[in-house]
């Protein structure tokens, strides 16, 4: 038994909306370890807040917090694929391996710099404050 149309019409913008909020709670958690030192990573403790890992930390913090509500998601989901793709060739790449992220530790950021992508083009999906400011932010 194949699920109707009207199943997929239900549910897409609510499947979209849990991949929106997890991968946002995922990503708030770098920038709250960074700045907020929780969860507790050593190896930020003496991090500068005005470096450009605290300004990453930042970007993670509240574009997180965004992303969650759902609010500007597809202008906070770009800057921060971007991000992500920075973060890739500039933190991951220069190990080496740059097609084989799984040897040089960016596996997340590449999978943040798509996802992000994504939900840039795909909207917020149920659940979002974009969804009151305007329809047509969806």
């Amino acid at each position: 038994m194949q699920p109707s149309q009207q199943f997929f019409d239900t549910w897409t913008p609510r499947a979209l909306a849990v991949l929106r909020i997890v991968t946002a709670f995922l990503f708030l958690q770098h920038g709250s370890a960074k700045l907020l030192h929780v969860p507790h990573v050593a190896m930020f403790d003496s991090l500068p807040v005005w470096s450009f890992i605290g300004f990453a930390g930042m970007l993670e913090l509240v574009g997180g917090l965004m992303l969650i509500a759902g609010f500007f998601t597809r202008a906070v989901a770009f800057i921060l694929s971007g991000q992500m793709a920075v973060a890739y060739f500039i933190g991951h790449a220069p190990k080496g391996n740059v097609l084989v992220p799984m040897l040089n530790q960016g596996e997340s950021a590449v999978l943040f710099c798509f996802v992000f992508l994504f939900l840039a083009l795909a909207g917020s999906g149920a659940w979002a404050i974009d969804a009151t400011r305007r329809p047509a932010a969806r």
